[in-house]
């Protein structure tokens, strides 16, 4: 049998990955659907192979694309071909969804991933997807990424596991679709956004795989739309404005980059130094300063800011803010200069008690000598409403007494989460 090696790759934009189908001048599996895929001996090894058909087959950049998870490559025979593949899976986030189709393909379709389990596909294209797919274990071990994010990757986790459900594959890895949404609440208790879309998901459409899977679809949909709206009600506290910030918010990212201010001032963010890698995705467009978190609430001043912008891990029903270690001194002293301190964040983080889950991180971190030392290394904390001049949501800007009501409302659909019988 003749041994071929082969790249596939699914390229992902919010939520969406792009499937595309072949054509007939192909040598194999002609109208097919498939993700980017091309044989790797006619690269330099599969991670070449993989950026040159993405720019062959759809004519995107590769460098514009980041790497998200390179899965366990795996064998599959075809007898009647009487080739054995060797399949190595990628997947990759994609900046557009403007593709350039090659002679190779006659139609390209952005779509949800849960199409590979039903269409008709190249061998094993559902094998391929779920060696890279994001998981429970992916979504709980990501320490780089903010909690918005994470809640997509978790809405995806359970939008494909209801659709392994209900077309019966033998891919899924749980029969019971409401342990799943339980064990990705349990995964990163802290996250109130993400607790909060999955009660949702699963307050809507009950636990019918089906119902479930679209319900996500939707859910996902509304996601990116609340971050985005946040974003672009920045403008008016931002405008050309010298603005500070810290941490990873990619609410505050994108709204500051829409508004184009004079300068941004990033603070690093340790624990995981995340300000770092936002200040090099400003860099690019504006006027960059990078700092310590020691110097960051003195460069409030002395470096000119007009205006520190924040994001939050959750909003609290007395409108205080979680978030990351350092913005409570940094709005303590914004607010002793009277610079304005705006909390940019999409509606679905109000967390519907108050808590200060701080989620420690590991003591190793600050110190691991011999010495009998305790240490403390929390990732988040609270900072009071009275340091707060404002909170700007895809529900336009509230008021506390706003934030307590939409409090009690997720008090209500979390419930959904305590009823295993519950369904619609």
């Amino acid at each position: 049998m003749d041994e071929r090696a082969v790249v596939t790759a699914f390229l992902r934009t919010e939520g969406d990955v792009l499937l595309l189908k072949r054509s007939d001048d192909v040598g194999s599996y002609q109208g097919h659907w498939a993700g980017v895929a091309g044989h790797v001996e006619d690269h330099d090894g599969p991670d070449g192979a993989v950026r040159a058909e993405i720019r062959d087959e759809t004519g995107i950049d590769p460098t514009t694309c980041t790497l998200v998870r390179r899965g366990e490559s795996f064998r599959v025979e075809d007898s009647d071909l009487g080739v054995r593949w060797t399949v190595h899976p990628y997947l990759f986030e994609c900046p557009t969804r403007a593709v350039e189709l090659d002679r190779e393909h006659t139609k390209s379709e952005w779509t949800s991933p849960t199409a590979v389990f039903r269409r008709d596909t190249v061998l094993d294209l559902d094998v391929s997807y779920d060696r890279v797919r994001p998981t429970v274990e992916t979504v709980t071990n990501d320490h780089e990424h903010g909690s918005a994010y994470l809640s997509v990757r978790a809405l995806e986790v359970l939008r494909d596991e209801a659709a392994l459900l209900a077309t019966d594959s033998d891919l899924r890895r749980s029969d019971d679709i409401f342990a799943v949404a339980r064990e990705l609440v349990d995964a990163r208790p802290p996250m109130v956004v993400l607790a909060n879309r999955i009660a949702q998901v699963i307050d809507a459409a009950g636990t019918d795989p089906a119902a479930v899977e679209q319900e996500v679809i939707e859910g996902i949909d509304r996601a990116l739309s609340a971050d985005t709206q946040a974003a672009s009600a920045l403008q008016s506290w931002v405008g050309e404005a010298r603005v500070a910030t810290l941490s990873r918010s990619g609410t505050v990212v994108r709204g500051v980059v829409e508004c184009d201010p004079d300068a941004v001032l990033v603070s690093e963010s340790c624990p995981g130094r995340e300000g770092v890698a936002v200040a090099e995705e400003f860099a690019s467009e504006i006027p960059t300063t990078v700092t310590s978190d020691a110097a960051f609430p003195g460069q409030l001043a002395a470096w000119g800011a007009d205006v520190l912008v924040v994001g939050a891990d959750a909003l609290l029903p007395d409108g205080a803010v979680r978030n990351k270690v350092g913005t409570r001194p940094a709005a303590a002293v914004a607010t002793d200069l009277d610079i304005p301190v705006a909390v940019a964040t999409a509606a679905d983080k109000i967390a519907p008690t108050a808590t200060d889950e701080t989620e420690p991180r590991p003591p190793e971190e600050l110190y691991d000598g011999p010495a009998a030392i305790d240490v403390v290394n929390p990732t988040f904390e609270r900072t009071p409403a009275e340091l707060i001049d404002c909170y700007v949501t895809d529900r336009g800007e509230l008021a506390t007494s706003d934030i307590e009501s939409l409090a009690a409302d997720f008090v209500e659909c979390r419930q959904s989460l305590d009823r295993p019988e519950h369904s619609n």
